[in-house]
Order: C-alpha cells, then structure tokens, then sequence
C-alpha cells in the first residue's frame, strides 16, 4: 500500500487526561525528521524502557521502517502538538495470522497525560479493520506505567514473565469492561478540558478597546466589573493601557503565562492572533468574534482553521459568535462575556446555543432569583459544545441542576449517553427550538434529527423537555430550590376557591392524583390559619407535595402570611416540594426565600408563579423526572438463542458495499430474523389455485391468503387479505378473488396465527442518531393520531416493557375492560430481539414486523420486510475523540 495513503478515519483530536488536546494521525515518511527529533528529546530511562537496551541513535535503516508502513500490517500512529510528535504507538503484524505485536514510546514530558491508552484504543480499532483480533506486548518488568496501560484497559490480559520482561497477550474486541473504563477516562478528561476553561488563572483580552462600543472594551469592563481573581492582561497594540489598566501590543509580550484568551478581534484578524496565542501557549480560547461559518464558505474555512489549530497546539474553543463563559465560583468571579453583570451564586449550570440569547436569558435568572453555578454560550459550537458541559457538571459539586438551550444536536447519540448518565443524579431541562428551522451558522455542525427522534432521546434519557424559556425558568425554580416529589399526590391549600380548583383541575389534566380536596381557609382566615392549614397538609402521609394558592386579603399585609408560610416549611424539614402563587409573584419573594451563599435565594426556598396552572406544570415536570429516576434503569440483556455467526455470514454474502442499498427477498428476511429468534408465522408463496391448496394442505387449516402487493395486503379493509380459510374449496376461491384484485396470480398462503390484538413493531435507522425501534398498535386510527412509542437502541430490558406500554392505545394489551390480556412479555422479548440485531448490525437500515399479533398465546409475526444497506457512519462509537470540526457531521 501506498505510505502516504492512510485511512482519513484514523486521524483524530483527542482530549488528554489533564485537558489539553492533541491531534492524531497515522505516521507518513514524512515524519522521518520529526519523528528522529522526537526520539532525541526522549531521556535515556524512556528509551530503555522502549527498545530494551540504550539505544541512543536511530539509524537511518530503523528511520525508514518506523516512519514507511503500510497502514494493514504495520501500522502507527503519532499523536502531535503543534508540529512535534509528543508519542508514537504501532503494531506489527505477527506471520500473517490474527495477532500483532504492540508497543508505545511517550515524550518525558507528556508522560501520565493518558498517551499511552489513547493510543492502545485507536490501534486495537484500526487493528480490528484490518482483521486482526489480538495484540501481544514485551514490556519490561520494571515499566511499571507501561503494565498499568495494558492492565487497566479493561481488557482480559495474560500474563507470562521471562528474564525480566513481561509477555502480555489480549484480544481486542472490545467487552464491556473496556468500554466502560474508555468512557470513564473520556468523561474524566472532557470534564477536565471544560474546568480548565472555567477556572482559568489569567487571563487575556486581545481586542480590548477604548471605545465602548467596541465588544473588546465590554468584555474587559464585564471581567474587570466581576472582579476576577487572577490578572487580566488587555491586549491592544495602539494604546498603552485600556481602562486603567496596562495593555500589551501583543499576546506575546504578556510576561506571565495565560490561560484563558477572550478573542474581541475582526474575524479577518483572527489568524494573525491565533498564530500569537500557539506560539503563546494559551489554554482556552473564547471567540465573541462574528463573520466565520454563518457568513459562507469562506467562514467557514476559517472557522475549521481555527479549530483544528487550537485543538492540533491543546487548546480548547468557545464560539465563534459566543456571547462567553461564566463561573460564579467566589474564588474565581468570571465573567468573560457580553452581559454586563455576573449572576448570583448558584447550584444551576445553563448551556446556551444562542448567543443573542444569552444576554435576556442571564437577565431572566437574576428576575426570577435563580442563581447559576456557571453559563456557557457556546455560539457556532465549532468545538466546546453541550456534551462537554454534560461531562462537566456531571462530577462537578457546585452544580444540582442543568439547563440547556438547544437549536440543534452535534453528536446526538453521545447526547443520549451523557444525559441518561447525567439525569440519574441531576434533573436536566432542556429546550429544544429549531425544529423547523436552524440558523446557517449551526446548520454545517449539525446533525439533522426529526421531531420523534428527539422525544425519544428526551424520554428515554429522562430529560425534562419544555417548550419555552418561560417553562424552563418556571421548571428549574421548582429543581433549584424543592426537593423532588416522592409521589404523585397534591395536596392544595388556599384561600380562594376559585384558584384552588383552578390548581387541582390542572393537577388532574397533567395525570397527578389529590390527596382530597382542595382546602380553602377563607378570604379573611389570617395568617395563623392560614399556616396551620399548610402545616396540617405538609403532615399528612397521603400527600407527596403542595400547592399553595394566596390572594391577598385587605385587612392584613401578606408579608405577615409569607413569614407564617416560611416558618412551617422550616418547621416541616422540606421534605416535601411546595409550589405557590404568593402574591402572584414570578420567581422567589423575599419573604419566602432562603439565603444561599452570596445572598440568592438557596435551598428551601419556595418559588411563587403569577398562575396556579404554571406553578401545578412545574410540579408535574417535577413529578414525571422523580419518577423517571426512581424507576429501575434495567439491564442490557441479551436474549438466549441468537446465532450471531450465521446472521455474519448471511449479511456478508449479500456484498453490501457493492450493491448499495436493499430490500431483502422474503426467504432471505425470514434466515436473518430467525438467527435472532424472531420467527415468522410459516408461509408459502404460490402462483396458482393447485399450487395454494396444496401449500394450505401441507401448511395445516386454517390458513390466510394474502396479496403479494404490499399497498393491497396492508389495508385497513383487508381488500388483499383472506382470513381463516378451512378448506380446498375456500382457498381456491380466496385465490381467484385474490389474482383478480391485484392482477397477479402470486399470493401468500400463510398457516393462521393464534386471533390477537394487531401491533407494528419497526426499525429504522437514522445514520447520525441511531437507530430507533418503534411500536404500536396496527389501524386508521393510529397511524392518523402518530400514536407510535420509540425507544433508541441499545435498549435495556426495562426500556423494552415502556415500549409496549407507551402508546395511548397500549391499555387495550393488558386487558381492556375485562378482555383476556396479552402476553407482553413475549412482545418485550420481541423488542430485544429485534435491538439485539440492530447493535450487531449496523447494515440492517430498516425492519418492518407487520402485523405482530399479539394475544394471551405470544406474539406472532405474521410479516416482515428488512432493508440493509452499507453501514453507515456511527458518530458515538469507536476510540474516544473530539467531534470533527469539518462541515460533514
């Protein structure tokens, strides 16, 4: 093979146990001289360690077959920072067979940053292409860092030791153990990137202007204004200082380091100062600067510069066309954005897509007393996005609850894998705009994903969806401050009628039970009363949360019944969430908020809404997440009985690569769905009256004709469908009836399956997103209303018993007004199945189990039709790395 023609796919920006980034490729006779630097700057212990033995110099004959490979049997890899290679990891393949030799080499210096298993994940996958299955290692005894890489991969290593070396041998495909410790290490480095853009020391504004029109002289007054802790450094080449404070020509001239550089500059300006901050070697960047992707082609081009610089020299990037970052840390005070405040401290972290947003969203937390642990407005998203924060705030202490704005998805399985994690120990609300439309500057970093998609990757990862900024506020005040229903029953307790019914009828209309009705102390009860009866509710073991509804009356200030309210939930322990419409307040009163540090309202403050229906919404959001989250999460099982190697065999003979695209033949679906136990009610195809009869003699009575014409045979008046034919003469006749419909004499005879409730069970596949298993229940009505349940795959076995019971219409399986139920854990065991194919087979593009009749006998599959295809491109699988920055995501 061609040296220099390597696989694209292998190359990668990787995030570095410590935060920084390198970038990685595989090595080219190109590399000879950086390659032959790099063993130079290696210390003799690491070149013992390496090649066994001193080994000072590399000859020009080890120079060639290190950096000349052929990218199948020899492979490597080098991992650079800027224009150094910092690591090298390569196999050779041993005799030709199923095995290869491994090792690895780390720059002093980089050593402990998390090289060395970086490079064994990305060598084992390019080794499983090139259809190889084990690695074998020689490292010396006393390597111990070396042995560590190998043993803690999550791989089932043997070990046999020889003159003081180790033998170590593994197959690489991957287990479970690998693949949990390969994300574990990927969250641990993401969440360390993220914190060091938040916490950085110092930092620059390079743009930093003496006109306050200029967005550099807002950003210098923003972080000047809050305070931060470290230096601030303005950058600016015609003045001498800028607002006070001294200015540096350039970056360069900086004499302490700088970890955070805020980019204020004309887009055509930003290479010049990208060059400045590598040769700097600043940490993070935060791009406010405008004019790059949502300008064109030519943005765009600079904006992917951009990026892959950064990340090739470590760094990390915020934006463009961000608004900035914000942490509220007391020992940090950071406000590197466009808003003119920074907001009170708090326990919620908001990742914002929109930068035009950000400014009225920020304003509408300070309004309604939501404090914020920390902000991101992330702009184009070109690199630092949504996913990050999620790795973030998940080990982060200061951070309880999680706010998303989002206009689109980058990588929307890696999304549904950190929120399902996320969500388990932090409520996530998400609002989910753009679904009609999405602005250009996003559109190129986006992956399209249609609007069930989306629902099932919310509900399934127990995200709280809303559908405003409004409900979003209105949900987290409730999280950030109550804690979580431990049940459905409200308790309502008022001083009017009227809005106490007006809570409870909501109460009903969002699926919450009452715990009695709604008590109204009276227009002129006073404030002792007032808290007895909001006492005597909290007590009450039947009731899981309250709602308190208050007018004011005239002769008494409310203030007096807000102290009376606080003084019972202090007295209560807060065990229990209270949603109030005090005063008709938005957001938390005074009187009913409880200092948290630096003087928002914290925990155990009580937020008020302007309406009943508002405030009983939150709750009901609140309730539905509690649930959610105490619900078993299940297990990924994998039903007995599948034979995975005959389905490889099956799917490689159809030479997909070649042929693109296509449905499968009735025989072969029925072979492929059988290897995974889906098994199809037995069948014939005939062309002729003889031909059916005898099929429905071997078949066994009674039996179903059915139209070969797929339009015919799926009609809701069963045109092309016989149903329950007990003899010759009625098959014969079906036939006939039959070939006159569908002017064609082939139909199917198909022995009939046990009477049921008609259900649909599909697969589809959406090559950025997933794949997706959808159910319901078969007829006009449903496919009218969209009464479809989906679920994204991998599927655990509680994720398959909610799916046969999500749809409206799913009552009718499990006994509908004294009918006999049906076997639902054989449709759930259907749904396993059906997963099961799909994670072994990414080909497999769509499956169609239609009609799937389920009764109190099984569920039977009475029809099935499969599309494969070349597989497509999976965007959460593989060795750990950065999401690309290029235009075709």
């Amino acid at each position: 093979m061609d040296p220099f023609d390597y696989p694209r796919h292998w190359e990668a920006d990787v995030v570095l146990s410590d935060g920084g980034t390198v970038h990685l490729r595989p090595i080219t006779p190109d590399d000879a001289e950086r390659l032959l630097a790099f063993h130079g700057r290696l210390s003799e212990r690491t070149r013992y360690f390496r090649y066994f033995g001193p080994y000072p110099r590399m000859p020009k004959r080890d120079l060639d077959r290190f950096s000349t490979v052929d990218h199948s049997d020899r492979v490597a890899l080098a991992a650079l920072l800027g224009d150094d290679i910092v690591a090298v990891g390569r196999y050779d393949r041993l005799g030709g067979g199923g095995s290869a030799e491994v090792a690895f080499v780390v720059e002093d210096p980089h050593q402990g940053r998390g090289l060395g298993s970086i490079l064994l994940e990305h060598l084992a996958a390019a080794a499983r292409e090139r259809g190889l299955s084990r690695f074998t290692a020689e490292v010396l005894a006393e390597n111990g860092q070396m042995v560590r890489v190998f043993r803690d991969a999550g791989y089932s290593v043997s070990r046999a030791f020889d003159e003081g070396a180790l033998h170590l041998e593994f197959d690489i495909d991957p287990t479970d153990q690998s693949v949990e410790v390969a994300r574990a290490r990927e969250q641990a480095a993401e969440a360390r990137s993220v914190h060091n853009l938040l916490h950085p020391r110092s930092i620059a504004v390079i743009g930093a202007s003496t006109d306050d029109t200029k967005i550099g002289h807002a950003v210098l007054t923003n972080l000047l204004t809050a305070n931060f802790a470290g230096p601030v450094y303005p950058v600016n080449a015609e003045h001498r200082s800028v607002r006070g404070v001294r200015a540096y020509p350039s970056v360069l001239d900086i004499p302490d380091d700088v970890d955070l550089a805020v980019v204020a500059v004309p887009a055509p300006r930003v290479d010049e100062v990208m060059d400045a901050c590598l040769a700097k070697g600043v940490k993070a960047l935060v791009v406010v600067t405008s004019g790059f992707r949502e300008t064109g082609p030519g943005g765009l081009s600079a904006e992917r510069r951009l990026v892959a610089e950064a990340r090739a020299h470590g760094m990390r990037v915020v934006g463009p066309n961000a608004l900035g970052v914000i942490n509220t840390d007391a020992g940090v005070r950071l406000n590197a954005t466009l808003a003119p405040s920074l907001p009170v401290r708090g326990r919620t972290g908001f990742f914002c897509q929109s930068g035009a947003l950000g400014t009225a969203i920020l304003a509408t937390a300070a309004q309604r007393g939501l404090g914020l642990s920390t902000f991101v407005s992330a702009g184009n998203r070109a690199d630092v996005s949504g996913n990050d924060l999620l790795q973030y705030w998940e080990t982060d202490p200061a951070t309880d609850v999680v706010l998303l704005y989002l206009e689109s998805f980058g990588n929307p399985r890696k999304f549904a894998r950190l929120a399902r994690r996320l969500g388990r120990t932090k409520p996530i609300v998400a609002v989910k705009s753009g679904r009609h439309a999405v602005t250009p500057a996003l559109a190129a970093t986006s992956v399209p994903v249609d609007e069930a998609s989306v629902q099932a990757l919310f509900e399934q990862a127990g995200v709280i969806r809303v559908e405003s900024l409004a409900q979003l506020f209105d949900t987290a005040l409730l999280l950030a401050h109550q804690p979580l229903p431990a049940g459905p029953r409200v308790a309502v307790v008022g001083n009017s009628t009227a809005i106490g019914l007006l809570a409870a009828d909501t109460a009903l209309a969002q699926g919450l039970e009452l715990a009695g009705g709604p008590v109204d102390v009276g227009a002129q009860a006073g404030p002792e009363a007032f808290a007895a009866a909001v006492e005597e509710a909290l007590a009450d073991p039947g009731a899981d949360a309250l709602v308190v509804v208050f007018v004011p009356p005239l002769t008494v200030p409310g203030t007096a019944f807000a102290r009376a309210l606080r003084e019972v939930v202090e007295r209560g322990g807060r065990t229990k969430p209270i949603a109030s419409t005090f005063l008709a307040v938005e957001g938390v009163p005074d009187e009913l908020a409880v200092p948290g540090p630096g003087g928002a309202p914290g925990r155990g403050s009580v937020p008020s809404y302007p309406s009943p229906e508002r405030a009983v919404l939150a709750l009901a959001r609140a309730t539905r997440y509690a649930r959610w989250r105490a619900a078993p999460q299940g297990a990924f099982t994998r039903p007995d009985g599948i034979d995975a190697d005959t389905a490889q065999r099956l799917v490689a003979e159809l030479r997909l690569d070649e042929t693109g695209e296509r449905r499968l033949d009735d025989d072969t679906a029925v072979r492929l769905l059988a290897c995974y136990g889906v098994d199809v009610v037995p069948f014939r195809v005939v062309s002729s009256a003889d031909d059916a009869a005898r099929a429905a003699a071997e078949l066994g009575y009674p039996v179903a004709l059915k139209s070969t014409d797929d339009r015919l045979r799926h009609r809701t008046d069963l045109v092309g469908v016989r149903l329950d034919l007990a003899g010759d003469e009625a098959v014969r006749s079906a036939h006939a009836m039959l070939a006159e419909v569908s002017d064609r004499p082939d139909v199917y005879v198909q022995r009939m399956a046990p009477k049921g409730i008609s259900c649909v069970l599909g697969l589809q596949d959406d090559p950025s997103f997933g794949t997706l298993l959808s159910f319901g229940l078969s007829g006009l009505v449903s496919d009218l209303l969209g009464d479809r349940a989906y679920r994204a795959v991998p599927l655990t076995d509680a994720d398959a018993a909610a799916l046969v019971r999500a749809p409206k219409a799913a009552p009718l399986l499990a006994g509908y007004r004294g009918d006999e139920p049906a076997d639902l854990v054989a449709l759930q065991e259907l749904v396993l199945r059906l997963a099961a194919l799909a994670e072994d087979f990414p080909e497999v593009r769509e499956v169609a189990l239609e009609p799937v009749l389920a009764s109190a006998a099984g569920a039977y599959v009475s029809s099935a039709r499969v599309t494969l295809g070349p597989p497509p491109s999976l965007h959460d699988t593989g060795p750990r790395r950065l999401r690309s920055p290029g235009p075709s995501l």
